[in-house]
């Protein structure tokens, strides 16, 4: 295994090969994360568990956060003779490279769907137009509700300071929100939520929004002066838990205790905010979206089986995240607490095996009740 772990970490292509998937549908994932990345790797895994229930060769590529490799591995994946080409390219509008992606890949009639973030409904939009339109192998997209992360967490921050006394002397709760970048769909949807669990508390206030890039090193960086600049804020939002870390980090640095005189909030279900959740240093904690990839893979699953998925839409946008609760998190890290989704049955998800489904089920919390069934 020790060439894998080296092909992972500088990016390039990991195959999982299935017994008897040489005829077998293919995809390749560009996956825009880092393979020691936990949410991503997490996104990975489960669509290898999911891969290998569906019979489906799939091959992850790694960006490494760095969206110019998406586009390079677009056209390596185009320039590939056509009997080496995937049936489909599963991508992540990440830093809106989506547009472009489909783009390279239409034209070397490579089938595309976006997973975790779709496109933007500015520029690319006009551009784009619809699914299957001006780009004929642009098949759809599936989108968790990322707005329902942001707002579930902010609501539960909320809650807390108000149950906690936090006010400040202006009788308002003050809040920071660490928010990922300022380009990616999903966390643009993320502080929208977050916006509107304030806006309808109304007695909280937003005194800073940052942008820290999703890095943990970033958001500690900045929230040492944003202390400094806000003394009296102690809710600090965050748009995933690394950043939410880093807050943290900073917070005991300067003589805080996170959990008791300030409360964080954060995104994504790796072990460190599973524990710190249990723990109560952390408040709130949204997750279970990674789940976005392999239902993805279900759908197309189903579309080349002949079952399309357009009499459900062609974009959707579907509640999966869940506001983990202690429990909810022990439970987690019970089943999954290896990253290992194996399982999971995802034949139990595709209409196509299950000719009586009548409708996609996306939300996290089916997975959870499904493992604990089968045991």
């Amino acid at each position: 295994m020790r060439w894998r772990r080296y092909l992972m970490a500088v990016g390039l292509t990991v195959t999982l090969v299935l017994p008897g998937a040489a005829m077998a549908m293919s995809v390749v994932f560009l996956n825009p994360g880092k393979p020691d990345e936990v949410y991503w790797l997490t996104s990975s895994n489960s669509m290898a568990a999911a891969a290998k229930d569906l019979n489906v060769r799939l091959e992850v590529l790694y960006a490494n956060r760095n969206h110019l490799n998406t586009l390079t591995q677009a056209k390596q994946l185009a320039a590939r003779a056509p009997k080496d080409r995937p049936d489909y390219v599963i991508l992540s509008n990440d830093h809106a490279v989506g547009f472009e992606v489909i783009r390279i890949l239409d034209a070397a009639n490579i089938k595309t769907f976006l997973a975790f973030s779709g496109l933007r409904e500015q520029s690319e939009r006009l551009l784009a137009t619809e699914p299957r339109q001006h780009f004929k192998g642009w098949l759809g997209s599936l989108e968790p509700r990322a707005e329902d992360a942001g707002y579930l967490t902010a609501q539960a921050l909320i809650q807390h300071g108000l149950q906690h006394h936090m006010k400040a002397a202006d009788g308002r709760l003050h809040m920071l929100a660490i928010a990922g970048d300022r380009s990616t769909p999903a966390s643009l949807k993320r502080n929208e939520g977050m916006r509107r669990a304030v806006a309808e508390a109304k007695d909280v206030v937003i005194d800073q929004e940052v942008y820290a890039e999703w890095s943990r090193a970033k958001a500690q960086e900045q929230s040492e002066w944003l202390f400094k600049r806000h003394p009296q804020a102690r809710l600090i939002w965050a748009g995933n838990d690394l950043m939410a870390f880093g807050a943290m980090d900073s917070w005991k640095k300067q003589g805080g205790e996170p959990g008791k005189d300030a409360c964080f909030s954060g995104v994504n279900t790796s072990s460190e905010a599973l524990a710190a959740l249990e723990s109560g240093s952390l408040t709130a904690l949204a997750g279970g979206h990674f789940i976005a990839g392999a239902f993805g893979l279900v759908m197309l699953y189903d579309y080349h089986h002949g079952k399309d998925f357009k009499e459900e839409g062609l974009e959707l946008d579907r509640s999966m995240f869940i506001l983990f609760s202690k429990e909810d998190a022990r439970r987690f890290q019970r089943h999954f607490g290896q990253l290992n989704f194996d399982q999971v049955d995802f034949r139990k998800f595709s209409k196509v095996l299950n000719p009586k489904l009548r409708k996609y089920e996306f939300n996290f919390r089916q997975i959870l009740t499904q493992v604990e069934k089968r045991r």
